[in-house]
């Protein structure tokens, strides 16, 4: 069409510094309420978990979804457990616990997206001991 103009939002992801949290990890939320792209219907990030390290168990209202794109480990909703590697995609309901452990030798790297987009309150309790 004449006159419309599209605008591209665009970062790279290693470029964000991110939030290293306790639990041997590193957060960079892309779009969101607190991303490098503000965004208001969802929220997106990346992760890098260290060997050993976690995202504690926590529960949430939102949706969300974890997807391995490198690494190995544990993934647990609602009480159940399994292996889980590049590729795998799991779907988490709104108030399941939920928590992922790298088993591996090397980093873990995951994309997660939740709805709607919100700062969620397991992050805030992370950074202060209370999820471990």
């Amino acid at each position: 069409r004449a006159g419309r103009r599209i605008t591209m939002e665009k970062v790279h992801i290693f470029d964000l510094e991110g939030t290293r949290f306790p639990a041997g990890r590193r957060t960079r939320v892309v779009i969101g309420q607190n991303g490098a792209i503000t965004g208001d219907k969802f929220c997106q990030g990346y992760v890098v978990i260290d060997p050993n390290g976690k995202i504690p168990e926590h529960e949430h209202e939102t949706v969300e979804s974890y997807t391995i794109i490198k690494g190995t480990g544990r993934m647990t909703v609602d009480g159940e457990t399994q292996a889980i590697g590049p590729g795998d995609c799991v779907f988490i309901p709104s108030m399941k616990k939920h928590a992922l452990v790298n088993t591996g030798s090397e980093d873990m790297h995951m994309i997660f997206v939740y709805a709607p987009s919100v700062i969620v309150d397991h992050w805030a309790q992370e950074k202060r001991g209370e999820l471990k």
